[in-house]
């Protein structure tokens, strides 16, 4: 049997080449250039040569003919193995469930299959096309080739957009941060006037106290001192000013009675932090992978409330106005236009301004999402062009070229939906028709699938 080391490399979805049986009985591994069909072994081109000298008649074949060949014992291991079983070869062959059976799987499985047969009874009934497998085979990893690229590039997008979203979050509560402040600034400030004014007023009435009080005290002194002097026109003089001071400081504090001590009150904004102590995060997130659905009332009236038109026309537009016939919003904030005129596809930043855009072959008709940063856009009869956001600028990606004219379009659970006007039409991301749903005439509605 030819042999071979290591068949199937751990690295690698190829199959490693024969090995010499000459070499190997040496403990060195080197390719085999020849197999003797007598011997069933494979020699490199040295070793051929000493077994060409004691076998003469044996016949050998070259790297040319290796359908001549045997199969690899590592390949034909592989083969042979169950797959629930591993330690089982296959021998037998379900027709009922169509399916390879070892005898574990015959046992546990299959008692009661009336289609059952050895795998070499099998193969005389049974056909098989190994060249259209082989392609089949080809095709099937090319799509899940193209399919593992777009699933890269969808997480390279997730971590892009993942960035913009942190940064997003830490802006939105530094907005509310410098919010917060103004109204700590506003209210400190509010706090320092209160302070001002009470301490004004307290201030007045202390210094009034004090000038009635020394203005008493030096009038009683004066009484004091002219007791006992007989001084009748003075005295006189003294009691009429201790009469009117004393007029002045009991009218004065009539109409400023003592006070219970005063002191600032503040009552907080409760309105604030019943409104923040109720959320329960700074914003919703949108995964643009799934489908957003309105669980609104059917019959329920829609009404615009507000209109706002805003200029996308650049300098070298080769048409006076802008005709938009495809919009779409992406979560990070930025508007992808087609403008149907000018041949173009337009990317909007917040403000609505064109930040960036794309010369399109011909007039863009319809665009829809597929990815958070990436969306699809029909070209007529040039195709579909996917067209994605990266670092604010709009970039061309890869084209589907559709043997009919793509108008219409719509992106769903990793479908695409493309109408030519008469037909919708089922693809996957990849350009691989699924099927046509319906067609219909000009002048006759679809009859549906």
């Amino acid at each position: 049997m030819a042999s071979s080391v290591d068949s199937v490399h751990k690295s690698s979805d190829s199959v490693k080449d024969y090995s010499c049986v000459g070499c190997l009985s040496q403990n060195i591994e080197k390719s085999a250039d020849f197999f003797c069909e007598t011997c069933f072994k494979c020699f490199c081109e040295k070793c051929l040569y000493h077994h060409n000298q004691v076998f003469v008649n044996h016949v050998t074949y070259g790297r040319r003919e290796t359908n001549k060949w045997p199969l690899e014992k590592a390949i034909e291991d592989l083969l042979l193995k169950c797959d629930v079983h591993n330690n089982k070869k296959l021998k037998m062959f379900c027709q009922d469930h169509s399916q390879l059976c070892c005898p574990d799987c015959v046992l546990l499985n299959h008692r009661q299959c009336t289609n059952l047969a050895l795998i070499s009874e099998s193969v005389k009934t049974l056909s098989v096309d190994m060249q259209q497998l082989s392609k089949k085979i080809q095709s099937i990893i090319a799509d899940l080739n193209k399919f593992k690229r777009e699933q890269e590039t969808s997480i390279l997008s997730i971590e892009e957009s993942y960035s913009e979203k942190l940064q997003e979050i830490r802006n939105q509560r530094k907005k509310l941060n410098a919010a917060l402040d103004e109204l700590e600034n506003t209210t400190l400030k509010e706090l320092d006037e209160i302070r001002t004014t009470l301490q004004t007023s307290l201030k007045k009435d202390v210094d009034s106290c004090g000038r009635l009080k020394d203005e008493l005290q030096q009038l009683s002194e004066a009484v004091q001192g002219l007791c006992d002097k007989s001084i009748q026109d003075i005295e006189f003089i003294a009691s009429r000013k201790c009469l009117d001071k004393i007029q002045e400081s009991e009218k004065y504090l009539k109409e400023n009675p003592v006070k219970v001590q005063s002191s600032i009150i503040f009552k907080a904004n409760s309105d604030i932090e019943q409104y923040l102590s109720q959320q329960s995060d700074l914003g919703r997130f949108v995964d643009s992978m799934q489908s957003l659905k309105l669980k609104k009332n059917p019959d329920q009236v829609l009404t615009v409330k507000s209109k706002s038109e805003y200029n996308v026309k650049i300098s070298n537009d080769t048409c006076l106005n802008c005709s938009i016939s495809g919009i779409c919003s992406l979560s990070s904030g930025h508007i992808i236009v087609a403008d149907h005129s000018n041949k173009k596809v337009k990317l909007l930043d917040k403000n609505y301004k064109v930040s960036s855009h794309c010369d399109m072959p011909s007039s863009p008709l319809d665009i829809c999402q597929i990815t958070a940063s990436e969306v699809a856009v029909t070209l007529g009869y040039a195709g579909v062009q996917f067209m994605s956001v990266s670092n604010g600028q709009l970039v061309n990606g890869r084209k589907l070229q559709l043997p009919h004219a793509a108008v219409g379009i719509a992106h769903h659970q990793g479908g695409l939906y493309i109408t030519d006007n008469t037909a919708l039409y089922h693809y996957t991301l990849t350009g691989n028709i699924v099927k046509k749903l319906c067609e219909r005439d000009i002048y006759s509605p679809c009859n549906g699938m």
